[in-house]
């Protein structure tokens, strides 16, 4: 039962504490911690409650969650939930970057792409955004793997909802979570 907005202050929390809340150790150690920097205690129950350790489906009190913002450094839970509509890093935005789109790519087209720390994939372009790989270097992604892509973006990460491998898909896979795409050559 929470919102946007709890789930971000859940990740800050955990980030000013410098540990992810998981076991009832972590919450009961985070009780105390909690209680010495704001001077407020907050049960390890609520919290569990609060982070879906337990099954329970309450909607939090404001008073939890204004001590839990007071924690990350806001007057309170309003103050919190201000912010994050005003701060830069939350705002949706265009931004400039080299990429390549599928569209713009004629079937044969040949792309390279790659990402640190050594990875490379040469891949055929089939069209309808469909790509087949036809060399890999230090990849997951294999020879005869397709997957479909709209756009290749430098910088980024590239998601792929899933990989068709010898008649069947792969779950979700990400090249580049750390870094994105670093090269992104059409060859041919």
């Amino acid at each position: 039962m929470n919102t946007p907005e709890t789930e971000e202050l859940k990740v800050q929390v955990e980030q000013k504490y410098g540990r992810v809340l998981s076991t009832s150790t972590d919450f009961e150690a985070f009780s105390l911690e909690l209680g010495r920097k704001t001077g407020e205690r907050l049960s390890s129950s609520t919290m569990k409650r609060l982070w879906d350790y337990v099954g329970d489906s309450h909607k939090p009190r404001v008073y939890t969650l204004d001590i839990l913002s007071q924690y990350v450094g806001h007057k309170d839970y309003a103050a919190f939930k201000s912010w994050l509509k005003t701060s830069t890093r939350y705002n949706s935005s265009f931004f400039n970057a080299e990429q390549l789109v599928s569209s713009e790519l004629r079937p044969g087209a040949v792309v390279e792409i790659g990402w640190s720390p050594n990875r490379s994939v040469r891949l055929n372009y089939l069209g309808d955004s469909l790509f087949e790989v036809t060399g890999s270097r230090n990849s997951k992604i294999v020879a005869g793997d397709r997957f479909m892509a709209g756009c290749f973006i430098k910088g980024q990460p590239l998601y792929l909802p899933y990989i068709e491998r010898r008649d069947r898909r792969t779950p979700p896979f990400v090249a580049g979570r750390n870094g994105g795409l670093t090269v992104i050559n059409v060859i041919g």
